[in-house]
């Protein structure tokens, strides 16, 4: 049985993440990444409610059969809907249009508000359906998927090794933190405390790149020579093509929706 069949557990950055067993986890990856693509390039090209309200609604109901985490995911929204807050603040004051408020000699524009409120829903029904497909595989899985539809393989080595080592580096930086507080080291706001940070940092990339060169030694003296050999059975399956189909409508639904809201509002005006 192939690995990404026999649980739903997620390694990422060293965590062991886990959420139940569900549909989602039964499909092709490769299909999983396609569908992330292509939802992502349908949902950027969208500029009308009513296809991105539709494909937030779809993002979450992908969200609910996956399963997956709902504090977890509901703070990783957050943290980028934080950033999508400024946006919306400062887009209706930076979009010349039709004024709706006046604020110490600032205009906010309809216009403005629109682009902002646009961007937000494009960026939470994206990453939600990120987090449903692509953040519920493994690394490793994700890495196979990926050299099985022909991504080019230093992309997938690259993509691979970072998220294997991000654990390591993390965990020396924590070794030199300790060694830190060991000598008494509190960190103020002055001069002494940044050039200790700026010490610190230094030294950890001196020692990410000795790690680099023995990780490179170690795997040249078991034969690496710049290729990763896939030994996973990744299989296509009934279930994924019915998926597939049904995907490709739900995706055809929202691109309609896309297409028809000119003439709607058009109409309607």
């Amino acid at each position: 049985m192939p690995k990404f069949l026999e649980h739903s557990t997620v390694s990422w950055k060293g965590q062991q993440l886990k959420h139940p067993s569900s549909a989602i986890d039964r499909l092709d990856p490769r299909l999983r990444a396609v569908l992330t693509f292509l939802f992502a390039l349908l949902v950027v090209s969208c500029q009308h409610y009513p296809a991105l309200i539709s494909a937030l609604l779809v993002s979450l109901v992908t969200a609910m059969i996956a399963r997956v985490d709902r504090k977890r995911t509901l703070r990783r929204v957050l943290a980028m809907d934080l950033f999508m807050i400024f946006l919306l603040i400062l887009l209706p004051f930076s979009v010349p249009g039709d004024s709706f408020l006046t604020l110490a000699g600032l205009s906010a524009s309809w216009q403005g508000l629109h682009q902002a409120l646009v961007i937000i829903l494009k960026a939470n029904a994206v990453i939600l359906m990120l987090l449903t497909l692509v953040g519920t595989m493994d690394a490793s899985t994700l890495g196979h998927a990926l050299a099985r539809l022909k991504v080019p393989e230093k992309l997938v080595h690259l993509m691979l090794f970072t998220v294997r080592y991000l654990d390591v580096i993390n965990r020396e930086y924590k070794r030199m933190r300790m060694a830190m507080r060991a000598r008494s080291f509190v960190a103020r706001s002055d001069l002494h405390t940044w050039r200790t940070f700026g010490y610190l940092f230094g030294m950890l990339l001196v020692r990410s790149l000795e790690r680099s060169e023995r990780i490179m030694m170690a795997m040249k003296c078991r034969g690496f020579k710049g290729q990763l050999y896939l030994l996973d059975e990744i299989h296509w399956r009934r279930q994924d093509s019915f998926c597939c189909l049904l995907a490709t409508a739900i995706l055809a639904i929202i691109a309609g929706l896309e297409l028809n809201s000119p003439l709607l509002l058009s109409n309607g005006g």
